[in-house]
């Protein structure tokens, strides 16, 4: 007999997790909740859900409109998950054949408190020649506004930061996140990180479909 504790299956593990991505009118523009919230997965992922995800895409680049119902306790660096981050991981090819990541997937991460005088950047982990040189963080925008009870993020990665974004060619993107606490909460977007090293398994990352209105 199997006991439970040997191992668990959760319902993410039998779903591919996509979603619609609508475009925003200017690249300074902040993705509306109302119109442009990715679904919360909570239901298959299974962990908290303490956070709201609004995503936009334009020529020039990727926005995101976080919206943290989590007080910021203490940002880490370099071990990001470890404290309050959000870490955003995109495939510019949403290729689901490699098991590890090429030179079209990027890792970036985003703090609510500068550590080191650090709060983003780009962490992908290439185990191949087949990569790119990681983003300048000055490039990357975050802005990070306090609320009652929690915080809100703005984040804008440009396509200089994106290897391989072209949305006229290539419609579909490789996707999902990781938002943390520092006191050990974690939401995910697909694939959960107590199964899986997320960040070098793009297979298992879900899917934004780039609308074009």
């Amino acid at each position: 007999m199997i006991s439970s504790d040997q191992f668990s299956i959760n319902p993410i593990h039998f779903f591919a997790i996509a979603s619609d991505c609508s475009p925003i009118r200017k690249k300074e523009d902040v993705p509306p909740p109302k119109s442009h919230r990715l679904p919360v997965t909570t239901q298959l992922t299974r962990d908290s859900s303490f956070a709201e995800v609004a995503a936009g895409w334009h020529e020039e680049g990727l926005a995101f409109n976080i919206d943290v119902n989590e007080p910021p306790l203490e940002s880490c660096f370099p071990d990001v998950e470890l404290g309050d981050a959000v870490e955003l991981f995109i495939d510019t090819r949403d290729l689901k054949t490699s098991g590890f990541n090429t030179r079209f997937c990027h890792h970036f991460f985003f703090l609510p408190q500068l550590v080191d005088g650090m709060n983003k950047g780009e962490k992908t982990h290439f185990r191949t020649e087949d990569s790119h040189p990681l983003c300048d963080p000055h490039l990357l925008s975050c802005g990070v506004k306090s609320k009652k009870g929690g915080y809100l993020m703005q984040i804008f990665i440009p396509s200089e930061c994106l290897f391989g974004y072209d949305p006229k060619q290539f419609d579909r993107l490789g996707f999902t996140y990781r938002i943390s606490t520092r006191g050990k909460k974690r939401q995910h977007f697909s694939a959960v990180s107590s199964d899986y090293q997320i960040d070098q398994q793009p297979s298992l990352w879900g899917s934004l479909k780039l609308l074009t209105q």
